[in-house]
């Protein structure tokens, strides 16, 4: 019952209604999208850790980002594979280096080198849209990443030559959606990395580690902490997390996101709580009828917040549409994001709450409203 008279009285004044709902949606839209660009970033902060199929990361002692390693010598690669509950053991070199393309342009790349028969543990499968990691055991060859060609000249097709510090190099694979923060990555052999980037032979970024049958990984881990000096041994998903907490931390994402997503909540709570109060306004005789006829202040009361409970659902429903809209068209540049079922709950919570807390304009008004003032 209370659920059709509030409906009833949405419909009545359809003009206000729809600006409370406008109000919602462009506030379900705004967090939504900067909820979105701050899941994507993050992501792309502890790409590496998380992409790479390796239980254990080793590095250099003071390294806390997994996207700033220090350097190792090869002899820490021998001590790691002998400690105990270590199944596999690989060393994986990480460097910049400078690239000239066929078109004019030059850019930078990171190269990740990791022995030839390795190289599907780190770029999985399904993120090799053409070519096979075999063929990065051809003389010169790298892989390029789809959403980042443009900044490799334009044209990642297979075959497709350039220079990387001066020295010939060719595209021989594919990766879509293998990135780092502010990286484009490819992969080639550890052997050919070192020889682009002028590396000694003896040189390493970090272990990775693959537990043994049985092993536990934070034993391994405190093992290799306790045995062998000068490294660190970190479980993939902490280096992950300690990479996304230093960056925050050292930059103005965090900060411009929830700007952003702060003023869009006091944005929509004005919207919603302006209109509903004007509209409550418009409404004084209906509510003083209400009275009237017997309808109390506590009545009054939660039929006001099951209009903002349906405002909450359309707007929100709507504001979500237009969002997995936004979503679609910026995957397509690599842009890519989504919402687990426990943050689209924390969402409709917030524009709920937005919602109440807009109607506590219109509720104030109205109390004070007197059935009297239905004869005036």
């Amino acid at each position: 019952m209370m659920l059709k008279i509030a409906w009833k009285f949405i419909r009545f004044d359809k003009a206000k209604s729809i600006g409370v709902i406008v109000g919602i949606l462009i506030s379900t839209f705004l967090i939504g999208q900067q909820l979105g660009v701050f899941f994507f970033l993050s992501g792309l902060m502890g790409a590496l850790a998380t992409d790479v199929n390796a239980d254990i990361w080793v590095v250099d002692s003071k390294t806390n980002d997994v996207n700033q390693l220090g350097r190792l010598d090869m002899r820490n690669l021998r001590a790691v594979q002998g400690i105990g509950g270590v199944g596999e053991a690989f060393p994986l070199l990480i460097a910049g280096a400078s690239c000239n393309f066929k078109d004019g342009t030059s850019g930078g790349i990171t190269l990740i080198g990791v022995d030839a028969g390795k190289v599907q543990a780190i770029v999985r499968p399904e993120k090799i849209s053409a070519g096979e990691t075999a063929d990065l055991q051809m003389d010169g060859a790298i892989s390029g990443e789809f959403f980042e060609k443009k900044n490799l000249g334009g044209s990642i097709a297979i075959g497709t030559d350039f220079e990387v510090n001066g020295k010939r190099a060719f595209f021989a694979m594919q990766t879509k959606g293998f990135r780092g923060f502010g990286s484009s990555f490819c992969v080639t052999t550890i052997e050919r990395a070192r020889f682009y980037a002028n590396q000694p032979v003896n040189a390493i970024s970090a272990v990775l580690v693959n537990v043994g049958a049985g092993a536990n990984t934070d034993d391994v881990v405190a093992d290799i902490n306790r045995q062998v000096p000068g490294v660190r041994a970190w479980p993939a998903k902490q280096l992950a997390a300690s990479s996304v907490k230093k960056i925050l931390s050292s930059s103005g994402i965090a900060l411009s996101t929830g700007t952003l997503i702060v003023f869009a909540l006091i944005a929509g709570f004005f919207i919603i709580g302006l209109t509903m109060y004007s509209s409550a306004l418009d409404r004084l005789k209906d509510y003083g009828t209400i009275k009237a006829i017997g309808g109390s202040n506590g009545y009054i009361t939660r039929l006001i917040l099951t209009q903002a409970l349906l405002f909450s659902v359309v707007g929100f429903l709507a504001g979500l549409l237009l969002l997995e809209g936004f979503r679609r068209g910026v995957a397509n540049s690599g842009l890519i994001f989504s919402f687990s079922p426990l943050v689209l709950l924390g969402m409709f919570s917030t524009i709920g709450l937005i919602s109440v807390g807009g109607a506590s304009f219109a509720l104030s008004r109205i109390r004070s409203v007197e059935p009297a003032a239905v004869f005036r």
